[in-house]
């Protein structure tokens, strides 16, 4: 799986979900371009998946309409010990993430789809 790593994740974290493509924002030469922007620039480099600590991205962005996912850390900090104990739920997510959705993944084992804001709760 071709995964980019967000400008707020640190550099270091790219070793981590081994077994995938793993590259920076930075390394792609993407750093600053809008969030509408880098999607556009992900699906023709045919990247898949874009894990960040931005929780507020995906409220900014129509991802069902497009191929790429997005895989939300949810940690204390954005710092790379922050980050780490995460590793294993980001591979597991990873392992079964579906384009055009975001899936959550915390300290707490476990893996959440997010929910839709455009859905409303069943009544």
């Amino acid at each position: 799986m071709r995964v980019l790593l967000d400008e707020c994740v640190p550099k270091a974290f790219r070793r981590q979900p081994n077994g995938h493509f793993v590259v920076t924002i930075r390394e792609m030469g993407w750093s600053g371009k809008q969030n509408g922007e880098l999607l556009a620039l992900m699906q023709i480099a045919g990247f898949e998946v874009l894990v960040t600590v931005d929780q507020n991205l995906r409220y900014q962005q129509n991802l069902a309409a497009s191929s790429i996912s997005l895989l939300v850390m949810i940690a204390k900090t954005n710092k790379l010990q922050d980050l780490i104990p995460l590793a294993e739920p980001v591979r597991l997510a990873l392992a079964v993430i579906v384009p055009g959705t975001v899936v959550e993944v915390s300290r707490v084992r476990h893996i959440t789809p997010a929910a839709d804001p455009r859905r409303s709760p069943p009544s």
